[in-house]
């Protein structure tokens, strides 16, 4: 007899075990280093999707020069408001939380986020932070801030409160920085500008639980099998006398926490100049500033999305010519 042929897994165990993220807000575990201070992040609401014809300016590519077609993601991203600075110590068990320093005029709606909103950091508190910062003992600066989604179609009432960290060539400069942006307001535009690469981090569409050949993508047993058909033909063998945690099971489907590199930005305006007529399906017109970036990003409509300067990013190119958005039926 021969050999049986080899076929490829289906499904990645990379991101195992599949379970359902903890919160619609995605955590973000690291930043990227930047010798400028600045802001390493902002967030938004998915609003829809739409497609835009542009100038290719990839040199390297075989339709440099010539107009394209592209999908594009349209994200609101009404200011976020810096509500508290955090800084952060190195321990034997990695980052610590060392102090806090919030601002004194919190949103209101704030308090449907926290059961107990922290109160303005007296002078003593603000003294504290400053000698930790002088004394070498910071490692690193990270704003809280909190979205306002009141200020565009409104998804919710309720804001999404997370951390944000500050690029900078030292931890002072990251501190002075933070320190003057406490209780004020961010816009998008002050923290990324067209052409620009992104991470673009999000949770997917849940689909709640589902079977192996849905989930896995294993092959539906032939017609006359008796346990069933959409399962797996078997669990493993007698020896490890156990089932391992490879073999393809129903469970959980979505609702996963996933990050995608290099989404580039094609623009970033304000009004409704990209909403089609009638709005957006599930969400309406765009009243705030918005982000234009190319491709999909995960998520369905309303679900926040975290963006941060691109790790490993492609390339710096400028701000791209659009020529037509097609959800707003006009030429630019």
């Amino acid at each position: 007899m021969g050999r049986r042929a080899h076929r490829p897994r289906r499904g990645s165990l990379a991101y195992s075990p599949r379970v359902r993220a903890p919160s619609p807000v995605p955590h973000l575990r690291s930043w990227p280093e930047a010798k400028e201070t600045r802001l390493l992040g902002f967030a938004g609401y998915k609003a829809g999707m739409t497609h835009v014809f542009y100038v290719d300016d990839r040199k390297t590519s075989p339709t440099s020069g010539k107009e394209i077609l592209s999908p594009a993601t349209v994200i609101e991203t009404p200011p976020l408001r810096v509500c508290g600075v955090r800084l952060l110590g190195r321990t034997d068990h990695g980052l610590r939380t060392l102090t806090e320093v919030w601002a004194g005029a919190l949103p209101k709606e704030l308090g449907r986020k926290l059961n107990n909103p922290p109160k303005a950091t007296s002078e003593e508190g603000m003294k504290r932070a400053e000698e930790l910062v002088k004394e070498g003992k910071v490692e690193e600066v990270r704003v809280l801030v909190c979205t306002q989604p009141w200020l565009c179609s409104g998804p919710k009432k309720k804001p999404d409160l997370f951390e944000v960290g500050v690029g900078g060539p030292d931890v002072a400069s990251k501190w002075e920085y933070s320190r003057n942006l406490l209780g004020k307001e961010v816009k998008v535009s002050e923290v990324f500008k067209p052409g620009e690469y992104v991470d673009a981090s999000a949770i997917t569409k849940g689909k709640g639980f589902e079977g192996p050949v849905k989930r896995w993508g294993v092959k539906i047993l032939p017609r006359k099998t008796d346990e069933g058909r959409r399962q797996v033909g078997a669990l493993g063998p007698w020896t490890p006398a156990r089932i391992m945690w490879t073999v393809p099971a129903a469970g959980q489907m979505g609702y996963h926490q996933r990050t995608e590199l290099n989404k580039r930005i094609l623009k970033i305006g304000r009004g409704e100049e990209v909403t089609p007529p009638g709005g957006f399906r599930r969400w309406g017109s765009v009243k705030s500033e918005y982000l234009l970036v190319a491709g999909s990003l995960p998520g369905p409509t309303k679900r926040l999305v975290q963006l941060r300067p691109a790790r490993r990013a492609k390339g710096t190119g400028g701000a791209p010519v659009l020529t037509y958005i097609a959800s707003a039926g006009v030429e630019k």
